[in-house]
């Protein structure tokens, strides 16, 4: 009898370990988004008036919001018409050639645009080792802007590759400011950058190039 009860308390423990497991699984699976605004809200020439780079050493604390992470990160490098349209131009048509990710203290995740959901790519909260600059650490989300250059593999030349990629995350951090003024939030191009330290933190290829950051926080 003492071994009947002895072995029903395994399986029990053992099945709440594997539950456990389950739940802990399904929490990091991939977060769908909300659907981004697309209409309405401040209009274009505000918000370029009122675009800005959030001082550094009173840059906000404050967690953005799903629907506001939503809205920016459709801004940066969203589908805007069809399968193959988006709020940036890319060389020829190509699907964009930079990925951003968004270092939160939750973990890491990569915008995918297909599907406009984050997926998991960490459970560590990296933001404290990716600036030179102490205030980096203390913004609640810092997207990272990284050059995939496997993308680019149609171009030949390894300096217009970097060239295109420059030329994105330029329309793409705009277009992050834009949205962020547009809703009040705070934002911050961050150049100053531990790349060796986000590569590896963010598993990349040796040949992907991290660009530039932008902190976002309200």
């Amino acid at each position: 009898m003492k071994r009947f009860t002895s072995t029903l308390f395994l399986a029990a423990l053992i099945a709440s370990a594997l539950l456990a497991g389950i739940s802990a699984t399904a929490a990091w699976a991939d977060k769908k988004l909300p659907a981004p605004q697309t209409s309405g809200g401040m209009g274009l020439f505000e918000a370029l008036k009122k675009r800005q780079s959030a001082p550094g050493g009173d840059f906000p604390t404050a967690d953005p919001s799903d629907a506001e992470l939503s809205n920016v990160l459709w801004a940066a490098t969203g589908l805007n018409r069809g399968e193959k349209g988006w709020v940036v131009p890319m060389d020829r048509g190509l699907p964009p050639y930079v990925d951003v990710y968004a270092a939160l203290p939750s973990g890491v995740f990569r915008y995918d645009w297909k599907t406009h959901s984050l997926a998991d790519i960490s459970k560590k909260d990296i933001r404290a080792n990716l600036g030179l600059q102490n205030f980096v650490a203390s913004a609640p989300c810092s997207l990272i802007f990284v050059a995939n250059i496997e993308s680019l593999s149609a171009v030949k030349n390894d300096s217009l590759k970097l060239q295109f990629s420059a030329v994105a995350v330029g329309a793409m951090t705009q277009d992050v400011y834009l949205a962020a003024a547009a809703m009040g939030l705070g934002a911050r191009y961050i150049h100053s950058i531990k790349e060796a330290d986000i590569k590896r933190e963010l598993s990349l290829n040796d040949g992907d190039s991290v660009i530039c950051l932008m902190l976002l926080g309200k």
